[in-house]
């Protein structure tokens, strides 16, 4: 198991988030413009077998069920041919047996969407404004959807929580308090904490 932290400069703060077309565990192919009713995406690369990524699987799914406004996305990169528990069955599986419930679950078959984030281990969490909805602000009237199409934007990217090893527990849920600061209009301008997890395993060229 080789622990990497995630990279400070893989998208800037404000970048238009790269779009995908991914298979998801439900059947179907997900779009970021599938999230378009929400407010904000919090877009995770992770996968199956990971210690780290595992340790965040109730965190995730804690964050989905709490908020309406914020879709939670995992995307699961990595080589299933060298690492068979992060095969797309299993996938399923862990969506059907409830140890995942996010709002979606993603395969990233080429890995082409990894690298346009620039994520780097197993969790990469990135949080996703949705800049259509904080243009036309609801107390202003508007229903939070601007004329002309929808555009998620990077806002943070970093740890979901102040646990950086699989076996500690977190004294700070500080993704949930990002969220929280997001939803209620104020800037975000907090420091990069990197996350921790395991490396992308990137398939040979």
């Amino acid at each position: 198991m080789v622990a990497l932290d995630s990279k400070e400069d893989a998208l800037e703060r404000g970048e238009v988030a790269p779009d995908f077309e991914l298979q998801g565990t439900d059947g179907e192919t997900h779009s970021l413009d599938d999230f378009a009713d929400h407010e904000a995406v919090l877009l995770v690369f992770t996968c199956n077998h990971c210690p780290y990524a595992k340790a965040k699987f109730d965190e995730l799914n804690a964050l989905a069920s709490e908020y309406d406004e914020v879709a939670v996305v995992g995307i699961n990169p990595n080589d299933a041919e060298e690492y068979p528990e992060d095969s797309f069955e299993t996938m399923v599986e862990y969506v059907e047996d409830g140890r995942v419930a996010y709002d979606a679950y993603l395969r990233d078959e080429s890995q082409a969407v990894a690298t346009a984030y620039g994520a780097a281990c197993t969790p990469d969490p990135f949080l996703l404004e949705n800049s259509a909805a904080s243009e036309t602000p609801r107390e202003a009237g508007g229903d939070g959807a601007a004329d002309g199409a929808d555009e998620f934007r990077l806002t943070y990217h970093g740890r979901l929580d102040d646990a950086t090893n699989p076996d500690d527990e977190p004294t700070e849920r500080e993704m949930k308090a990002i969220i929280d600061r997001l939803l209620a209009g104020e800037a975000i301008d907090d420091e990069f904490k990197p996350s921790r997890g395991c490396s992308i395993k990137w398939k040979d060229d």
